[in-house]
């Protein structure tokens, strides 16, 4: 595809203005433009003296994960789910893990997959994925696109996930409320000071949106990336606790997330552990019921244990989750205390990875290292046949998992998570037939979509993913809020 921005249509939450201006009612920026112009976020505008949206059905690839990936730990833990991200964003985060395509400007079109809502469902159909996520760099900007998909998942019995930043209007919500099920809220700070400087948003609008979603009793789970020396402190922790348990409630799970170096913030390491758990222990401290570690591979605190009697519910390594004392109802199956789960009703599968004796083809093999314990598989089958891939995990004593089958049909392209599962996992082993196509993407952390391929990438990097942006950019002055918005240069 080319020229993606050639392509628009009317987008909805438009005004228009006496003087001929149009503004938009998306975000909480309110951007006002005339004819020509731009938004913030780049992908929406004024056209023919109308707002439109340049990036409904522009996405990246469509990529099977797990609920985990979505900072989702109360909702069919482990189930597998369709992860759609698109371009542009209505922030400007300095340390974005997708700025290649929240940012327009950086977005090239080879990063673009064009998808319909109803290709979105049949892709979901068929590899049995019963949640899609809109996900990656912010669904917000997405909005005429999500609202349609999200009604056609749901009338195919699909649940819906919105992950987001959450800088968005009250009438916005209003339209998403109905479809959504989920909502993966990203709370950055409690700090005014900080939402304007490493993010050129406001805070207001984001803590009034979550309530708006809490009051719809929608599942709503809440996340906070703690910035190595910015906001992985104590303040932080009983900043944000304090607000869930007075204006929301201690069953909301709340996740501390580990920060990873990039795009404008590379000058700086990975949030120490220990400032996370400290934070877990202040929020449980003061209340919460469930908070967890994210983007921490090796620990016990992932896990959920019964706040009654102590029982291990449920067993998580990274991105993989197992049930182990839950009732079908989220109770706890020792002492029924209620755990505050939600689950999906039983399906008989179709046409998802299934198990595999024999495998032949070309033979690949990746070896966790450093912060990389997660991978995304891309595969292609350009021939006129359907064919089969396998994967598998080997383990440091020479045994390995059993092989799974991932089925491709003609002309069909697919990616897929592939996350370290044990201690003793030490990366996985893929199968192609030579008519397949297929390459490997390294993922650091939930959240984040690979757009270069390991076999394009220098190789042992395990800090900063890539592409790394060299390039310090200078942000135009930004319009105050209902001014038209100016580039961005981050999330």
């Amino acid at each position: 595809m080319k020229n993606w921005r050639s392509k628009y249509q009317q987008a909805s939450l438009e005004e228009l203005l006496p003087d001929g201006r149009v503004r938009c009612h998306l975000s909480p920026r309110n951007c006002t433009m005339r004819e020509g112009q731009d938004g913030f976020c780049k992908v929406r505008g004024v056209r023919n003296g109308r707002l439109v949206t340049m990036n409904y059905g522009k996405s990246v690839h469509p990529t099977q994960e797990t609920i985990e990936t979505e900072a989702i730990n109360h909702y069919a833990p482990g189930a597998g789910i369709l992860s759609c991200g698109n371009i542009g964003c209505m922030m400007s985060c300095s340390y974005c893990h997708n700025w290649r395509t929240s940012q327009a400007k950086h977005v090239v079109d080879s990063d673009i997959y064009e998808m319909s809502p109803q290709e979105a469902v049949d892709i979901a159909q068929r590899r049995d994925l019963r949640v899609i996520s809109f996900t990656y760099n912010d669904p917000v900007v997405w909005h005429e696109w999500v609202v349609d998909t999200a009604r056609e998942a749901q009338k195919a019995g699909i649940v819906t996930l919105y992950k987001s930043a959450f800088y968005i209007t009250a009438e916005a919500i209003e339209e998403l409320i109905p479809h959504i099920d989920i909502f993966s809220i990203s709370l950055k700070s409690m700090d005014p000071h900080y939402y304007k400087k490493y993010t050129a948003g406001r805070l207001e609008p984001v803590l009034e949106g979550i309530k708006q979603v809490y009051q719809s009793r929608r599942h709503l789970e809440l996340s906070t990336l703690m910035i190595t020396d910015i906001s992985d402190n104590e303040e932080t922790a009983r900043k944000v606790a304090g607000w869930v348990l007075t204006e929301l409630g201690p069953t909301v799970p709340m996740h501390f997330v580990r920060f990873h170096p990039d795009f404008r913030m590379r000058n700086t390491i990975r949030t120490p552990i220990p400032r996370l758990e400290r934070a877990r222990e202040i929020a449980i401290g003061m209340g919460a019921e469930h908070v967890y570690l994210g983007n921490v591979y090796d620990t016990p605190l992932s896990n959920t244990r019964c706040n009654g009697c102590g029982t291990e519910l449920v067993t998580r390594y990274g991105l993989n989750a197992h049930v182990k004392g839950l009732d079908q109802n989220g109770r706890c199956t020792a002492c029924g205390r209620d755990a505050h789960f939600k689950f999906l009703p039983p399906m008989a599968p179709n046409g998802a990875a299934k198990p595999a004796t024999e495998v032949s083809g070309q033979t690949h093999t990746f070896d966790w290292h450093g912060d990389v314990r997660s991978l995304h598989v891309q595969l292609a089958n350009p021939s006129a046949g359907a064919l089969n891939a396998w994967y598998r995990c080997r383990y440091d004593n020479g045994n390995a998992s059993p092989w799974k089958m991932v089925p491709m049909k003609p002309g069909e392209s697919w990616r897929f998570i592939i996350a370290k599962s044990s201690t003793d996992d030490i990366g996985p082993e893929i199968v192609v037939p030579e008519q397949m196509k297929s390459n490997l993407h390294e993922v650091f952390d939930r959240a984040h979509f690979p757009t270069v391929t390991i076999e394009e990438a220098p190789v042992g990097g395990d800090v900063s993913p890539f592409p790394i942006f060299q390039k310090r950019q200078v942000s135009p002055g930004l319009v105050g809020e209902g001014g038209m918005g100016a580039a961005a240069a981050g999330d």
